[in-house]
């Protein structure tokens, strides 16, 4: 079950996400009336009107008003650039604002008085104008810890060099300020984003009023992600395991709504590293007993770029290595003053880290003479330290990949009911006192401190049919198959089943599957076999085991595989053979194949196992009433194929992994219940898909479309779409233009590849979950029920957007989908749009619940997870084919996922 307060910092709009390389959108064209070549850009649509349908309500949610009193003035942006008295430039992240605010308290008069918004590098904003257009200052910071103090350490000391260098390291620092104008930009640009005039002015000035939030923050020693800020205080704090701890904080950005400008305030939560001792992070990531079981080329990786403070002289560093040898070993050179050579100069001698520390500084080391250094030097000019005398400074953001059982735990720890995350808010929104800020005074900005209230709907769930046209009975979006059979039971002929080295008693396990599935119609012959895994495997690597089972298992199959394999796994989560076990199954011998971790079976679970197995196998659990009554208002009239689109990427610390992109799309008109898929793979961290449409040189288009619309033709009685509805997820706002612009116009010209006198309609709609906006019943402890649908007052100033929660929420608070309609050619009504959305929540064949975003969506999510791991043991290199592995963002070439063989890739394999 999701949890909908696991808030891991999404990108607010419109910033893009830190790892995510955006294509870039060509610049707009206009129509050239000499070559019809050219087309026009298109636009995101406005809102044609709004919905009607459904139980009015009133809720509340966490959006604040705000008011805005200055509107006939200007934000001033100047450039900031900072240089020591050297003029070499300041690189160090993270002393600008104490070097700003070092000007402002030295040169306020100079700055005319003006208060200043400042984002932390190169960017600043005034209410009104500075005195001049150029200035140049020159201020004197004590004590400066930067990039440039640790460069200063001599070659191979191990703490900066010799006692000069030390102390110069430690001095003031003189350093030059140059503010130069850059934009004027009118606040009045704030009160065309909320009459919808969406210009670069009224998203500058927006960003204004983000940056002085930030600035806020900064003057509270918060940790600044985006607009997510984390203060130091350990009630914050919850462990995770392995030296990482999870940190609540709040976002809190400004939006333009149908009802004005509001403060977005929100619960966020991110991951930091365990502040202390540096040996105890270490251990802890590892899972060591001491210091002397470490894997330090492991550690080495793990602890790069973090910033530890040195115990003896409270001095701050950022770790830039290890030391090659042990610290009773690690040779460095050093002058000394007591060995003068024959010119009366002081002599280099060689001596090691530890006698440094303990003879010549007279430090006591406890356990660091046999573990390698700290290095916080440059490669060439090492600098270092024993590992004892380091502790990691706190409010430092761990970045590397979760494993399961911490992003588990974040979770779960993560999670506020209702209530809880109202009264945190309201506490929020007072401690920050942003009444009490000069900046946003001088904006005229006010903020009310109560939740707003808005109307909204609840929309009556869809009916369902099971087996033998029998309805089934839906309450709170869940709905259960008691006494009734599936809508289109499988039969599951020759079957086989494989124990991977897990504890169960597998004949009954198969008697009790199979009793079940009697009740819901599916047929089971017993198990051809049951074959366990032999022991002198059981210890070699994953791809290994799964070929040496497979060996075993096709030696009782000698002329067909079989049809179906019930693969029965160690571990529950993170089982490193489930990807090599996928892949084998659906890329080489085309088997539908179950896994699953046999503890704690009851019948519940075998229910939820084979709603999943029906789906695979080619049966449908349950129908939507209108899809068998071919009622459906637009879908049901016209033959219509619906897309989900997704993209996944590569965990954190894995920038070189490639992207999976993959699309599903319906089947069966006028089905709306049955999808396909189609996966391909793409350069690292690219959202946009790049495989919709390839022509290639034979005059022929592998791309993804042009496989999916054969599909629909074949599948729907020989007739192709007139109508396409495209969901795509995972894309911020500012990237709406690239999938209006660039995605589209693959996919109508994969269509017209196939058919030049061809022209569906489409419409197009974005489904987001990272975003901050909640809803509450006013008044009840109780979550939002399902079917709840907004399309007023938090929504955009015009654009064609609404949230809904199609889900139940059972644990945590409800976090809503915000659809963003983009593009509309068939022609919906805001009812019929929002009723199919809502429907289209309850054709999710996993469960027996409807679930908080279109089904399509969550499939397309599922298909690029599975079939990205079927790279994860493989040696990239070898796995690269000629079938459009190449995108054109250029070398490396990347490598093409294996296909899925014939038997399987028209299955929802993915459920």
């Amino acid at each position: 079950m999701e949890n909908p307060d696991s808030e891991l910092l999404p990108p607010p709009p419109p910033e893009i996400p830190p790892d995510v390389i955006p294509e870039q959108v060509e610049p707009e064209m206009k129509p050239d009336l000499s070559n019809n070549s050219s087309k026009p850009k298109r636009v995101l649509m406005r809102r044609p009107g709004t919905g009607s349908r459904g139980r009015k309500t009133t809720f509340i949610t966490n959006h604040f008003k705000v008011g805005f009193g200055n509107t006939s003035g200007f934000f001033y942006h100047y450039c900031i650039s900072l240089f020591y008295e050297d003029d070499r430039p300041v690189e160090g992240k993270g002393i600008g604002r104490k070097v700003l605010d070092k000007v402002y308290e030295t040169y306020e008069s100079e700055l005319g008085g003006r208060d200043f918004a400042y984002d932390g590098e190169k960017s600043l904003f005034t209410v009104g104008a500075l005195p001049r257009n150029n200035m140049e200052f020159t201020v004197v910071l004590d004590a400066v810890v930067s990039k440039r103090t640790v460069e200063n350490g001599g070659s191979g000391s191990p703490n900066g060099g010799d006692t000069k260098r030390m102390r110069r390291s430690s001095q003031s620092k003189t350093m030059k300020v140059n503010i130069s104008f850059a934009a004027k930009i009118p606040v009045q640009a704030i009160g065309n984003a909320l009459r919808g005039q969406d210009t670069e002015n009224s998203q500058e000035a927006l960003r204004v009023l983000d940056i002085i939030l930030r600035q806020i923050a900064a003057k509270q020693g918060c940790l600044l992600v985006r607009q997510s800020f984390f203060h130091d205080s350990p009630k914050n704090f919850t462990d995770l395991g392995g030296g990482v701890l999870g940190c609540r904080g709040f976002h809190s950005s400004f939006r333009a709504t149908q009802g004005g400008l509001s403060l977005n305030m929100d619960g966020s939560t991110t991951t930091i590293v365990q502040p202390g001792p540096l040996v105890d992070f270490i251990i802890a990531n590892q899972n060591c007993r001491d210091p002397f079981q470490v894997d330090w080329a492991k550690a080495k990786r793990t602890i790069k770029n973090l910033r530890i403070k040195i115990t003896t002289t409270n001095q701050e560093f950022k770790i830039t290595g290890l030391s090659d040898s042990k610290c009773r070993d690690q040779m460095f050179s050093m002058r000394s003053r007591s060995s003068k050579d024959e010119n009366g100069e002081a002599e280099n001698i060689e001596l090691s880290v530890y006698d440094y520390f303990v003879n010549t500084q007279g430090r006591k080391l406890q356990y660091s003479a046999d573990l390698p250094c700290i290095n916080v030097g440059k490669p060439k000019r090492p600098t270092y330290f024993p590992i004892e005398f380091c502790t990691l400074v706190s409010l430092q953001r761990y970045t590397k990949a979760l494993t399961v059982i911490q992003r588990s735990s974040l979770v779960e720890k993560s999670r506020q009911k209702p209530q809880e995350k109202i009264n945190i808010l309201t506490d929020t929104m007072k401690s920050n006192n942003y009444a009490a800020d000069p900046m946003l005074r001088s904006c005229g900005v006010t903020i009310q401190s109560q939740f707003t209230k808005i109307d909204g709907r609840i929309l009556v769930a869809p009916k369902l049919k099971a087996g033998g046209n029998d309805e089934l009975f839906t309450r709170n979006g869940r709905w259960n198959f008691n006494n009734k059979k599936y809508a289109e039971p499988a039969k599951i002929g020759l079957w086989a089943v494989v124990n991977f080295s897990a504890r169960c008693d597998v004949r009954n396990l198969c008697q009790d599957l199979a009793r079940i599935g009697e009740t819901k119609g599916i047929s089971f012959s017993p198990p051809k076999g049951v074959f366990e895994e032999l022991a002198q495997f059981r210890r070699a690597p994953p791809p290994i085991r799964v070929d040496k089972m497979f060996d075993q298992l096709m030696s009782e199959f000698p002329k067909e595989p079989p049809r179906f394999i019930l693969c029965l796994l160690p571990d529950r989560k993170n089982c490193d053979l489930y990807g090599p076990w996928k892949k084998k199954n659906l890329s080489e011998f085309g088997i539908f194949n179950q896994c699953m971790c046999p503890m704690r079976v009851n019948d519940q679970y075998l229910n939820n196992l084979l709603l999943k197995i029906n789906a695979k196998l080619g049966g449908l659990n349950s129908l939507l009433a209108g899809e068998v009554a071919r009622n459906i208002p637009v879908v049901s009239s016209k033959p219509t194929m619906i897309f989900g689109m997704d993209v996944s990427h590569g965990s954190p610390g894995h920038a070189d992994v490639p992207s999976i992109a993959a699309v599903v799309s319906s089947r069966h008109w006028p089905l709306i219940s049955r999808y396909r898929a189609s996966v391909r793979s793409q350069s690292p961290k690219v959202e946009m898909i790049d495989g919709l449409f390839k022509p290639g040189s034979d005059n022929n288009d592998s791309g993804i479309v042009r496989e999916l619309l054969l599909d629909f033709y074949t599948s729907s009685g020989k007739q192709k779409p007139s109508q396409i509805i495209i969901f795509r997820d995972g894309v911020s706002e500012s990237q709406f233009n690239q999938v209006l612009n660039k995605e589209l116009d693959q996919i109508i010209e994969a269509c017209k590849f196939l058919d030049e006198n061809w022209s569906p309609h489409f419409t197009l709609i974005v489904a987001q979950k990272n975003h901050h906006t909640k809803f509450f019943l006013d008044g009840s402890q109780d979550n939002v029920p399902p079917g709840t649908v907004i399309d007023t007052q938090v929504c955009h100033p015009s654009n064609n957007d609404f949230y809904m929660c199609a889900h139940a929420g059972m644990i945590g608070t409800t976090r809503p989908t915000h659809y963003h309609v983009l593009f509309d050619e068939v022609g919906f009504s805001a009812d019929d749009l929002q009723e199919l959305v809502h429907s289209l929540s309850y054709v999710y064949q996993r469960s027996n619940n409807a679930i908080s975003i279109v089904a399509p969506v969550r499939y397309a999510h599922l298909a690029a997870s599975q079939v990205s791991l079927f790279m994860k043991f493989d040696d990239m290199s070898e796995t690269s084919s000629s079938h459009g592995g190449v995108t054109g963002v250029g070398p490396p070439p990347v490598p093409e996922l294996p296909k899925l063989h014939k038997n399987v890739c028209c299955s929802m394999f993915f459920c």
